[in-house]
């Protein structure tokens, strides 16, 4: 298990549920002083920065990229994986792909969160639509020897699937190789009823955990039970 601190390096952002910004040096520099081991990334799309650069500056303060976030092809592009338009589906999957590929190149998995998109009032058609982009995505990740994260998300930023239970009875039952979750504790929090009990229940599907509190601050600024998580999570081999 390796301990990271997420950086966005977005320009045009400058607020949200990240805890550095635009800096990578400095980010880097100061998670190193704090016994940190890697970054998790927010860029705009592959290539920015370049990865060599981003694993010659990580190297250089002895981390590694913890995970990259396809979230700018929502944000910055409006792509998403359920969107009725399929000329819109091809750019969000190519869009992905290419953060995978670059997540590759850093030694890392890529993570699916905004880029899900909702189900538009058709949960269905909004499922199937997930689930074929989530199985070619899971495989392309595969082929270069990474798994794809998904996450679930509270309920006032998708109306897929807001719960670990549901969302990994979905990945079992289509048989979506190469994927696992996310297990963020914010939105958690929102949706769950014990976080221990639904981090058990994922099991060996749980493949990267955000320890934002129940403030979306960093872990110990709110009320959740941060023992009983890390008990669940030793119990299931994480």
């Amino acid at each position: 298990m390796r301990i990271a601190a997420t950086a966005c390096l977005v320009p045009s952002l400058s607020r949200g549920p990240w805890i550095y910004w635009h800096d990578l040096e400095a980010a880097a520099v100061h998670a190193a002083s704090l016994g940190i081991e890697g970054i998790e990334l927010f860029t705009p799309g592959p290539e920015a920065p370049p990865a060599a650069e981003v694993n010659a500056l990580l190297g250089a303060h002895g981390l590694a990229c913890a995970a990259v976030g396809t979230g700018a092809g929502k944000v910055l592009h409006g792509l998403t994986f359920t969107d009725p338009d399929a000329d819109v589906r091809t750019r969000a999957i190519a869009f992905a792909k290419e953060m995978i590929a670059y997540g590759a190149a850093l030694d890392c998995h890529a993570i699916i969160g905004s880029m899900q998109g909702s189900t538009g009032g058709d949960r269905p058609a909004a499922g199937a639509r997930l689930a074929e982009a989530l199985r070619e995505l899971g495989g392309y990740a595969a082929e270069r020897g990474q798994v794809l994260i998904y996450e679930p998300l509270n309920r006032y930023e998708s109306d897929l699937f807001n719960r670990q239970a549901d969302a990994a009875a979905f990945v079992r039952e289509q048989d979506l190789a190469g994927v696992k979750l996310l297990a963020d504790l914010f939105h958690m929090n929102i949706e769950e009823v014990d976080l221990a009990a639904a981090l058990r229940a994922s099991g060996d599907l749980v493949g990267h955990v955000h320890l934002a509190d129940s403030t979306r601050g960093p872990a110990g600024s709110g009320h959740t039970d941060l023992d009983a998580v890390g008990a669940a999570l030793r119990d299931i081999g994480y």
